[in-house]
């Protein structure tokens, strides 16, 4: 398989498609509006409760703005939101290439949207492992799958897509897409992804210590096992 080298990028990129899907939803109340303000054709992907949020800030404007991932694949979540994100057309918004002939005619075969933008920080696996009398099963629930995956597919393509993971950098993405009319600067972008893979791999590195913890009888006490 012939790996990409890509050559040619867009230093800015107008945020058209976002996706949100947050288990810290502070600051949301804020982010939401200012980016619908700036953009006002913007698209929004969200999930579960997220997508409540979302649905709640907006009021009236989510009929135009917002939709849910579900409704957007064509696939249900299943249940207690197992799988919500792992979808073809989600990873082939997140990873196609601008200036590559092949991934638009696959954005056009599949009706696919080019996401610009991921906003996700994870599962709260180590507020979960702290709690007093924590099982290894509580524990196990609460590994992130969907989110790792999405914030690593768009910190890798920070040649075209901005991966959000820290509330606190909201502000920041907010005032540089007033100023650039909705666009946001390849700089910001990498220094995004930075941040991004940080992020999950504090968040692997987390689970892998807690796991090596364990022993093994104490994780057997959580199954009956057939």
């Amino acid at each position: 398989m012939t790996k990409n080298i890509v050559q040619k990028i867009d230093d800015l990129v107008k945020i058209n498609t976002i996706l949100v899907s947050v288990s810290d939803k502070s600051g949301l109340e804020n982010f939401i509006p200012e980016i619908v303000k700036i953009n006002p054709e913007i698209k929004i992907l969200s999930t579960g409760g997220t997508f409540s949020k979302i649905k709640d800030i907006l009021g009236s404007r989510a009929e135009r703005s917002l939709q849910q991932v579900s409704d957007y694949t064509g696939q249900p979540e299943t249940q207690g939101g197992l799988v919500k994100t792992l979808d073809f057309r989600i990873y082939l918004g997140l990873l196609t290439e601008t200036y590559n002939e092949s991934h638009q005619n696959d954005l056009q075969r599949t009706e696919s949207l080019p996401i610009d933008m991921v906003v996700v920080n994870l599962y709260p696996f180590r507020e979960t492992i702290a709690k007093p009398d924590v099982t290894c099963e509580n524990a196990r629930g609460n590994i992130d799958i969907g989110g790792p995956t999405m914030i690593r597919a768009s910190a890798k393509n920070f040649i075209r897509v901005a991966s959000v993971v820290d509330p606190g950098d909201y502000s920041d993405i907010l005032k540089e897409m007033a100023k650039g009319e909705g666009a946001l600067s390849l700089d910001r972008r990498f220094q995004l992804a930075r941040k991004a893979f940080d992020h999950t791999a504090q968040y692997d590195r987390t689970i892998a210590d807690y796991l090596s913890q364990q022993p093994f009888d104490k994780v057997k006490e959580c199954y009956t096992c057939s």
